[in-house]
């Protein structure tokens, strides 16, 4: 029987730079209750076709959707979450809830930052 290896560095950091597309976390969350057509996605969200078939590709690739095809006229698909893309809806949300609480302080640090003229602020610190 042969053993598996734990993932390396590698893996596991292409794992997560898999998903930071614009337009991900708004087909999986359009995704959230049942399966969605590809012109149902494209109409919700104002996702260019392409746009849309480029994120749904990569997104079935990784294991986040899968796609059922009907033998209708016309051919009919449908897009599902599977277990890992409900996983990761659950870090959507977790995106969603943080930028909902902490909104404001992200605006007004903009704000400083867009009256500073986009310089750091400087901070002198004197070694002992």
């Amino acid at each position: 029987m042969a053993s598996q290896s734990a993932p390396n560095r590698h893996d596991v950091t292409d794992a997560l730079l898999a998903r930071p597309g614009k337009w991900t976390l708004t087909v999986i969350t359009m995704l959230r209750v049942e399966a969605r057509r590809f012109n149902d996605l494209k109409r919700a969200g104002g996702i260019s076709q392409k746009t849309l078939t480029l994120t749904l590709r990569d997104l079935e690739r990784d294991g986040f959707v899968t796609r059922t095809m009907f033998a209708t006229i016309p051919p009919r698909v449908d897009y599902e979450l599977t277990e890992l893309g409900r996983e990761l809806l659950e870090l959507a949300d977790s995106v969603r809830d943080f930028a909902e609480r902490n909104g404001a302080l992200v605006q007004a640090a903009r704000a400083r930052f867009d009256a500073s003229g986009g310089e750091p602020a400087i901070k002198l610190v004197h070694s002992s």
